[in-house]
């Protein structure tokens, strides 16, 4: 890709599209730190229930399956949301991992049961904040050839968006007792950190990017279907949506138009079980 690339779309209209994604960002920030607060609490409740030797979150939730997923689309426009992400896409690299069995935790893991899920979306959050700090760092210092500066503050404003979704999934953790999750402890990372230092020109980022978008909404996707409170649904809920319109918006500055998929699909999804702490 030449270094003269240009953007597919007006600066303006990039400039517009960011400014619809803040607002909504903006507006889901009330719910989405409710939600959380109320999964800390219900996460807490199934633990104690296990601990009394109750019937099992586990039973209940595959009981409320439908349930779950109607709240899940039915949420603040999230299935139109989603949709608009869920388009066909290049890949630039593999994904981390897929979804396979559960989210219980390994026996030598701090995290398990929704937990485990919980550090795997704040990891993944860490993750995208990593990623595009790291490009905006090698804009700043020339590495990626011309970069509009609509470019620039779409990325500032995603990269801010990211971070405070970590913050909400980090005080579910720290709310119930467990540690906070830093860095980005997946071992599918270090492949993500090998792309980004390969990347010369600002499409190599926007395909990684739109990769770790895709990753993050898929694994809401995972979660909701997968947790035992709702709560969690609640929090996935009114988080996806704003990753979907990141995704969207890398779609436009690709030159793409972001064409909804017939139905959705969980491929993309990071497992649980690439969480390494």
């Amino acid at each position: 890709m030449s270094r003269d690339w240009e953007l597919p779309i007006t600066e303006s209209e990039l400039h517009k599209l960011t400014g619809e994604l803040d607002e909504a960002h903006r507006e889901s920030m009330p719910g989405m730190l409710a939600s959380a607060d109320d999964l800390t609490e219900e996460i807490r409740s199934l633990d104690a229930a296990g601990d009394a030797g109750e019937p099992s979150g586990t039973a209940r939730g595959l009981s409320r399956g439908l349930d779950r997923r109607r709240l899940l689309f039915g949420l603040g426009g999230v299935g139109a949301a989603m949709a608009l992400a869920a388009c066909t896409s290049d890949k630039t690299v593999k994904a981390a991992g897929a979804p396979s069995g559960s989210p219980s935790g390994s026996p030598s893991s701090m995290y398990t049961g929704d937990f485990k899920v919980v550090a795997l979306a704040a990891a993944l959050e860490n993750q995208a904040v990593g990623a595009y700090k790291a490009a905006l760092d090698a804009a700043a210092a020339g590495k990626l050839g011309k970069v509009p500066p609509a470019v620039a503050t779409f990325a500032k404003t995603a990269m801010s968006q990211h971070a405070d979704h970590a913050k909400a999934w980090n005080a579910v953790l720290t709310g119930a007792g467990k540690k906070a999750i830093s860095g980005v402890p997946l071992s599918g990372h270090q492949a993500v950190v090998d792309a980004l230092g390969k990347v010369k020109d600002v499409t190599g980022v926007a395909k990684l990017a739109l990769q770790l978008e895709d990753q993050a909404t898929e694994t809401y996707m995972f979660a909701a279907a997968n947790v035992k409170s709702e709560g969690g649904i609640k929090t996935a809920a009114t988080i996806a949506p704003v990753e979907a319109m990141h995704a969207a918006i890398l779609h436009f500055v690709l030159g793409q138009y972001p064409v909804p998929a017939d139905f959705f699909t969980t491929d993309k999804a990071v497992s649980p079980d690439q969480l390494t702490v």
